[in-house]
Parts: structure tokens; sequence; C-alpha cells
């Protein structure tokens, strides 16, 4: 980590490359606007001698540690504001984290928070941590798989990075498991709960996979999303031509949320975007705005 993680200024000089490698991230998410459960599981290897684990966490209530299923004693780790240190850990190890945290208080728009009645995430640049205790820098990659839970009446849409790979439940609960194959650094995470009307479509990529897109608003919005799509549907052609880049999963969602601190959020294969560089009817909008949700 640096040398000095005084969460001052940061200087290149300062730069120490990870002492850890993360192999593997297992997320699963009990969703509750007021106390939202939060079970980490990473897949860790160490990169270095140094084997003390230092992880970055901000307004999280940590509610119990494990190595190698062995839950860990106060003594046998340190928490402060900013970060959880743990000493002596294994060469290789789990190291599996339960958290709690509320996004209905998270009035910083960072994390996990509360947008009207959906959830949603913002973790750029240093988001994350609010979610839970992790690596949250952007050299620290690794793949994810993010499981779901929520009301089912409430939160009817569960979106994440990836393909869905398992969904189900009963009358009043439901689950979703994402898998997300591709490494990808904690800023570039996504979670989208709420309810939500969707438009769908489907691109079909140069080498004859369909893709599905969708975007998603709430309900009074529903007849906006047209411009959007289309211009989606022309940004991935256009990656094709002129990159050489063809989309890889199978599934794409952009998310338009009114409550959110930026224009929109690169997320990989859900794009979170400020309502205005979504939203566009003929009636409301002008060519300008035609233009920015294109751009």
């Amino acid at each position: 980590m640096l040398k000095n993680p005084s969460h001052g200024t940061i200087q290149l000089k300062d730069y120490q490359a990870p002492q850890f490698e993360l192999q593997h991230c297992a997320l699963s998410f009990d969703l509750d606007p007021l106390q939202t459960r939060v079970t980490a599981e990473y897949q860790i290897q160490s990169l270095s001698d140094d084997r003390t684990l230092i992880l970055d966490g901000e307004s999280l209530e940590l509610l119990s540690i494990e190595i190698d299923s062995v839950i860990l004693s106060a003594q046998q780790y340190q928490l402060d504001e900013k970060t959880l240190s743990i000493p002596d850990v294994p060469d290789s190890f789990t190291l599996r984290l339960q958290t709690l945290t509320r996004p209905a208080d998270n009035t910083s728009l960072n994390g996990l928070y509360q947008s009207a009645d959906m959830l949603c995430t913002q973790c750029e640049a240093q988001g994350f941590r609010r979610i839970t205790y992790a690596m949250d820098r952007p050299d620290v990659l690794t793949t994810y798989t993010v499981t779901l839970n929520a009301d089912k009446a409430r939160y009817p849409v569960l979106l994440s990075n990836g393909n869905l790979i398992e969904e189900g439940g009963d009358a009043d609960r439901h689950y979703a498991v994402w898998d997300d194959p591709f490494p990808k650094p904690t800023y570039l995470f996504a979670l989208v709960a709420g309810e939500l009307s969707r438009h769908s479509d489907q691109f079909t990529t140069r080498s004859g996979r369909v893709v599905d897109l969708h975007v998603l608003t709430r309900a009074d919005d529903a007849g906006k999303t047209g411009h959007a799509m289309a211009s989606l549907q022309r940004a991935m052609r256009w990656d094709e031509q002129a990159f050489d880049r063809e989309y890889d999963l199978d599934i794409y969602h952009i998310v338009a949320v009114g409550d959110f601190n930026m224009g929109a959020m690169e997320n990989k294969s859900l794009n979170i975007f400020n309502t205005k560089y979504v939203l566009a009817r003929s009636e409301i909008a002008t060519d300008q705005d035609y233009h920015a949700i294109e751009g």
C-alpha cells in the first residue's frame, strides 16, 4: 500500500504496487434501504513478504471476519474510520467479511445509496469502500460473482455487472446472480435495484452474436428512451469499425437515475446515467439534448 496511508495528497513517487492479488470476489447483498447486509468473500494471494492486509472502508458496521472459515477475534485485526488491517495473513487464503451499510442515510451519493424508491451505486473514484471493506484502488482487478437478494414487490428489478446466470425466489423475496468473467477494478462495480420500466432491443455483433440491450427508467419516463437505444446501437457498431472492439458479454444495461452525482458512469455492462443523458422526446428536448445523449 502507500507509505503514508493518511488519505491526503498522494504523490506519484509514493506509489507502491499492490502487495496482494485479488483472484476472485463473491458478493452477496440482502438489500434494504435502512440496513443492507453485505457478505464479501475474497480469494487472495500474497505477492510479497509483507503479510499485513490493509483494506479500505468508510461508514460501515463490521459484523464478522473469517479467514479460511475461522472467525477472527477483535484482537486479531485493527479497525479505524478508514481502514481494516489484518496482520499475519497466510500466503493464500479466503477472506470472508460481513458488514452493514445504510443506503437511506448515505447522502454522499457514493457507494450504495437510495435514489427515490431505487437503490443504486456510484463507485468512482473511491465509493466501493462504502459498500464493504476492500482493496479499493484502480490497480487491483478481479472477476466478480454478485448475488442480490431483495423484497420482490419493492425491488422487482435486480441488476449488476456481467451476465445473469441464475434467478429465482418465492412470492415475497427473490434473488439474481450476476457473473462478470472479465477482471475489473472496484470503481467499475455497479448495482441497481428498483421498480423500473424496460425498453429492450438487440444488437448483432459482427461475429454474429446477439446481445440483449435494455434501457431502464422509472415508469413516468418510459416513452423517452428511443433515442438512447438507437445511440447505443450506433455506438456499439462504431466501436467495432473504429477500434476493432466487439462487445464481449450477452447483455447490456443502461439505467437512468435522477439522483446521480456525475453525467454517466462507464460500469462494465451496467451503465448508470443521469437522466439528462438518457431521456429525450421531441416535444420536450432540444437538438442539443439529442446530441448530448448520443455523445
